[in-house]
């Protein structure tokens, strides 16, 4: 009945704003090459009234709230001669006008990397961050984008890779493959987050995500439940993967790679229309990658296929269905977990433990599979020509079964220095986790008095089941001494281990939650300058119960969560100073709490919203003819409502909690992405985080969460593609990335035990001939050891060289 009434205020709501809404004509088409092809970020504009957009990846474009008369329709670019067509509009009606370049593809894209005013890697607007289009200067949330220029460059093949060119995010963890994960594990802004958005719905893949169906990668700084809800997203923020689209022009490539430690792949992209009025069109992306180890032990082999089926009946209505079929079998990345002082081991930083990081202190088989399913649809319908409906929906199932090996090191109890390994696993059974959500909205752009409004209507219903089932053991404890065989530890042994006793641990974790919410969002124009931003979700949880290792019951909560922000131009669609109010929640449940009123024993309490209030401040440019964007931001996210262990001694040694814990999070972040001169762009971040836990057990006050990662990065990419004729087509890159110092243990009882600060440096090249283009790329250039974790230890890959041929058509 919730959801019933909520849909008949949506409905009541959009029937207003429809009838308040200026009507107007519309002017829409495409715009492509000589050869076909959809010619991107073409700018169409109306000679002489100042109206104009430019075209989408597809080379689709659309002008809305036109009055009656003539236009002077003009296609242009920086290096192109304009195009012009007379065109007349009346009332309401749509005019659909097609533009044929006379350069082709290879022609504009020289014309694009030869003009002095081209950001190759700039994407300056986005339609996913706010759930309308908005141009990033006009957005008072600080967002990244890579886009598939700089993918194609970098000789991108996992979203892991592509993260590497945001500010402000770290890899903590590789991939676990367990179901209900969403690939690995990284942290922005002091908190980890996932990849678990697709096209801004529900996208879990559970292995190391495939970068073969990306087209850009947003990274959406802090906390962002008023748009994307709570389930998916986390304090520091959320990454949106936003993938390929079928076009109306037979089209694709097939590329072959191979490089360092076995890596051999192959992939594909290939579209093509499958009738002759070019409404039904057909995406398909696929590939298949070996990958070995720079360890002694250790693969991954990997599946995926993603088709697109784009249908367009009418000129109002589009219908858009897409898969996602992800299979992965292989042996989790090397982990070394810490149950003991790190000091005990003789070692306050990684690089003094004495670790063989070329071995991977295992056998053959400890394997494990991993799938996920993915279906994705949506129906698109222009209501007018100032209000569009989008219904939405998406499945994820994931599955995984298989061991997972991990390791601690424990001291001897002999000799200081002298450390023993501990092997370990914790096996998955036939576990799967569901996300289903359906998600409707209604999108507006129109003017009450002078006042422009670009509002979103939003309702969502978001289900997840989990049946997961953990358990695992103790291998044994061997030395950590120079030649010892290690092999010992391998599927065979460990599956006569398990036939022989029962597991040392089960652990299930089973439950439905379902979430019905509500949300709004209005841009308001106050001005050609000023613009405010408000938004409010309403979200109605029901966690059924389940098990999180022991039975635990359900609970239903209500949850509110604004936004604000406001953005000022001084120099309009140039310079924009912005600030904003962003919130994001957690639903905690039930705990147990300490009560001297009921004879000093445990009561059960239901817990209050954990809640995390972020307030940022920063400034936007895009200047020098679109050739310089920068974002600067300062931020501050105080979270409030955290569980701790109560500190009263009664209390903790009965292991209660209270909810009065606190934690804040600061710091500031910096992109750049230039083009300097012809040929030469520039990517570019930096960002600063100051976590600390300020209301928390003793032993922990003050200090930076173990969780919160490295608190300085920064990356950059400079890329070169020569201009003098003998060397056309021919590019070159270089950059990295740098850490500071990551303290995965900072307490009293603990000490501190640092992963060193390390600096990665990574190179490319390329080289473009008429269909074919070849490419080589080189990652961790000096051969640099380091370690990411998450309250953990892993060694990352030593220097690896990767080549790949392909070919265009």
């Amino acid at each position: 009945m919730k959801l019933v009434r909520s849909l008949h205020i949506f409905l009541c709501l959009l029937s207003a704003f429809s009838t308040m809404a200026q009507q107007g004509a519309t002017i829409r088409g495409t715009v492509k090459t000589s050869d076909g092809n959809p010619a991107e970020a073409v700018t169409v504009s109306l000679k002489g009234s100042g109206q104009g957009t430019v075209t989408n990846e597809q080379g689709i474009f659309a002008i809305n709230r036109l009055k009656s008369g003539t236009y002077r329709l003009q296609v242009s670019s920086v290096g192109l001669q304009p195009t012009e067509k007379e065109v007349t509009v009346a009332g309401t009606e749509t005019l659909t006008v097609d533009f044929v370049l006379s350069e082709s593809t290879s022609q504009l894209n020289e014309v694009i990397v030869n003009a002095s005013r081209t950001n190759r890697f700039a994407r300056t607007s986005s339609d996913y961050v706010s759930k309308m289009p908005l141009a990033n200067i006009e957005n008072p949330q600080v967002y990244n984008t890579i886009g598939k220029e700089l993918l194609t460059e970098q000789l991108i093949f996992t979203v892991d890779d592509a993260v590497r060119n945001a500010p402000g995010i770290q890899k903590m963890w590789n991939a676990t493959g367990r179901a209900g994960d969403g690939g690995a594990y990284y942290n922005t802004r002091g908190f980890y987050v996932q990849s678990q958005l697709r096209n801004g719905l529900a996208g879990n893949v559970t292995s190391t995500i495939d970068a073969v169906n990306l087209e850009k990668l947003e990274v959406i700084k802090g906390p962002s439940a008023t748009l994307f809800g709570s389930a998916l997203t986390s304090y520091g923020g959320l990454v949106n993967r936003v993938t390929k689209k079928p076009y109306e022009t037979v089209g694709g490539n097939v590329a072959v790679s191979a490089g360092s430690y076995d890596f051999q792949r192959v992939s594909v992209d290939v579209n093509t229309p499958l009738n002759k009025s070019r409404n039904l069109l057909l995406r398909v992306n696929a590939a298949a990658t070996h990958s070995g180890t720079f360890q002694t032990e250790g693969y991954s082999r990997s599946l995926a296929l993603t088709p697109s089926l784009l249908y367009k009946p009418t000129e109002r209505l589009s219908i858009l269905l897409d898969a996602e079929l992800y299979r992965n079998q292989g042996v989790g990345e090397q982990l070394f977990f810490f149950y003991v002082p790190g000091y005990t081991l003789g070692a306050t930083r990684a690089d003094q433990l004495a670790v063989d990081y070329r071995n991977s202190y295992m056998g053959k088989g400890l394997s494990q599979t991993s799938n996920s399913t993915n279906l994705f649809g949506q129906v698109n319908y222009r209501i007018s020509s100032s209000f569009t409906s989008s219904t939405n929906f998406s499945s994820t199932h994931s599955y995984s079964n298989g061991i997972g090996p991990y390791f601690y090191i424990i001291p001897d109890g002999k000799t200081p220095g002298t450390n023993l390994l501990v092997r370990a696993d914790q096996s998955t059974r036939n576990s799967t986790n569901d996300v289903v959500e359906v998600q409707q909205l209604v999108n507006g752009d129109f003017r009450l008095g002078n006042l422009r409004n670009r509002l979103v209507l939003g309702l969502d219903f978001t289900h997840i089941n989990s049946k997961q089932l953990f358990f695992g053991s103790t291998f044994d404890t061997v030395p950590l001494t120079p030649g010892y065989d290690y092999s010992q530890f391998n599927g065979s042994a460990l599956t006569a281990l398990y036939g022989s006793k029962v597991p040392d641990f089960t652990y299930p974790l089973t439950g439905i939650r379902n979430t019905y919410s509500a949300f709004a969002s209005d841009v308001l124009n106050l001005t050609d300058k000023l613009s405010v931003l408000a938004a409010l979700r309403v979200d109605d949880f029901h966690n059924q119960g389940g098990q999180v290792g022991s039975e635990v019951a359900g609970f239903n909560q209500m949850a509110f969560s604004p936004k604000f922000g406001l953005v000022y131009q001084p120099l309009k669609d140039k310079v924009s100073l912005f600030t904003n109010y962003q919130n994001s929640f957690t639903n905690r449940g039930i705990y147990n709490a300490y009560d001297v009123t009921a004879a000093d024993s445990l009561v059960q309490r239901f817990a209050k919203l954990e809640q995390a209030n972020q307030f940022e401040a920063g400034i936007k440019l895009n200047v020098f003819g679109g050739r310089l964007t920068t974002t600067l931001s300062y931020y501050d996210i105080q979270v409030k409502n955290l569980l701790r262990t109560d500190p009263n001694p009664l209390a903790a040694a009965r292991f209660a909690q209270t909810q009065d814990g606190t934690q804040v999070s600061r710091g500031v972040e910096v992109d750049v992405v230039a083009n300097p001169f012809t040929g030469f762009n520039v990517v570019a971040g930096f960002s600063y985080n100051d976590s600390r836990l300020t209301n928390a057990d003793a032993d922990v006050n003050g200090r930076r969460p173990a969780t919160a990662s490295s608190p300085v990065l920064a990356n950059l990419w400079l890329s070169y593609r020569f201009n003098v004729p003998a060397l056309r087509g021919l590019g070159v890159g270089f950059g990295g990335n740098y850490a500071s110092d990551n303290k995965i243990q900072n307490s009293i009882s603990q000490g501190v035990f640092i992963l060193p600060a390390y600096t990665v440096l990574n190179a490319a090249a390329f080289y473009d001939w008429r269909k074919f283009r070849v490419s080589a790329k080189v990652d961790n250039l000096t051969n640099q050891r380091y370690w990411i974790g998450y309250t953990t230890m892993n060694a990352q890959r030593l220097r690896s060289v990767t080549g790949s041929v392909a070919f265009n058509f």
